[in-house]
Formats: C-alpha cells, structure tokens, sequence
C-alpha cells in the first residue's frame, strides 16, 4: 500500500497599512529570503488561530484576522524534498508589539514595502506565493472567516 499523499498546511497574514505591505526577512537554506509573516499550523489551532500565533512569532505584533484572502496549493522541490503546501492567507488588522518578545529563531527583521518593491524582489521572495496574496489583496479579494470551518474535533483531547 503506497503512503498517502498529506499536504504541509500553512497559514500567511497579508497586513497593509498606508500601501505598504508588512513582510518578514529570513534565514533559509537558500539564503536570506522576504515572507509574509507565516508558519505551519499546529496540532489543535485552527487556521485563524495558527495566523494570529505565527505572526506574534515572526513579528512581535498581536494580529487579529478580519478576513479569509484565499487558499493557495503550491509545490517545492529541493534535492530530495518535494513538498505540497497548502496555505490559509489572512488579511486582518495587527495589534501593538508586545513587550519583551523576540523575534523568532531564524526572522531578521521585519519589513514595510510597497507592492512595487515587493514586484521588484520576486528573487528574494521565499515563495511565488508572497507576491500572489498581495496582489489578492490589492484586488480586494475577502472571504469571511467563517468560510473556513473548525471542528470542535480539532481541539478535543485525545484519549
């Protein structure tokens, strides 16, 4: 019986604030790359959740997700590794930093661009994923949060 197939789930917060796009610098094994604030979601988080803990990680900032901008499948190969990603991109409106947070391991600093600096570093980019939720966004697009359903399932505890 062959293995089967489970996508990497992930969820990404596309934050705008005076036309210009909130993105993170990164150490990868590629080098220094430019992301939205994102992350894999964890066992019993749902993916609102997920987005709003990646983003205090990866930026110090509280954020609360308003909006669903869409769900993307992207592929990445590297040697061996071929790994399927399904991403949950929010957009929503971040908080305050929060004292005595770091950044976490591995971000180097978070950055403001505008969508024609971010166009203009599609090489540094960690996905071709960063720029599409961007420009989804620009367009406006927004599903409410409720398109997404949670199980209570997903925050039983296992027996």
């Amino acid at each position: 019986m062959s293995e089967r197939w489970k996508p990497s789930v992930t969820v990404a917060a596309v934050i705008e604030r005076d036309g210009r796009y909130l993105l993170i610098e990164e150490h990868t094994p590629e080098g220094l790359r430019l992301n939205n604030p994102a992350g894999h979601l964890d066992p019993g988080e749902s993916p609102a959740q997920g987005v709003a803990r990646e983003t205090l990680e990866e930026t110090t900032h509280r954020f609360t997700p308003t909006a669903l901008v869409g769900v993307y499948l992207s592929r990445f190969q590297r040697g061996d590794d071929d790994i399927t990603y399904l991403r949950f991109a929010y957009c929503g409106e971040l908080g305050d930093a929060v004292p005595g947070r770091t950044l976490d391991h591995g971000i180097v600093r978070t950055l403001w661009l505008t969508p024609d600096e971010i166009r203009a570093q599609q090489g540094r980019l960690r996905s071709p994923l960063v720029l599409q939720c961007m420009e989804d966004h620009l367009a406006g697009r927004r599903f409410a949060l409720d398109a997404v359903y949670t199980d209570a399932s997903v925050w039983a505890l296992r027996r």
